[in-house]
């Protein structure tokens, strides 16, 4: 099962809202950053009318929105894939270590078993 940085097990009540809650306050601090790059921006450019600022201040923030999204996108999608890749791992190690394990135990019983024939043959002599 799967744990969130708050130790609330994935997909309970109180880690999506959590999870919501961050997200939505970490989409409004990248907005936010946008918008002030932006004002910096046109702030350099003092040529620029009223509307042409407003213009180019909402496709910047537009833009840098997009970039962040795909960004975020590219982000989860790779850390799905390495959870796959790592998950598989761990079930290939799993098996192999289950696999020794009962060869292990095989072998112990087997050498009981002989042990055991032999003390059984040494008493009837």
């Amino acid at each position: 099962m799967r744990r969130g940085k708050r130790g609330t097990p994935a997909g309970e009540p109180h880690s999506v809202l959590a999870d919501e809650t961050e997200g939505y306050l970490l989409a409004h601090a990248h907005r936010d950053r946008a918008q002030r790059e932006a004002e910096e921006l046109c702030a350099r450019m003092p040529w620029l009318t009223t509307a042409q600022t407003e213009e180019l201040t909402g496709h910047y923030v537009r833009r840098r929105l997009d970039v962040t999204r795909q960004s975020m996108l590219d982000t989860a999608r790779r850390a799905d894939e390495l959870r796959q890749e790592y998950e598989s791992r761990y079930a290939d190690l799993r098996r192999a270590l289950l696999r020794r394990h009962a060869a292990g135990a095989c072998a112990v019983l087997a050498c009981a078993a002989g042990a055991g024939s032999l003390a059984a043959g040494v008493l009837t002599r």
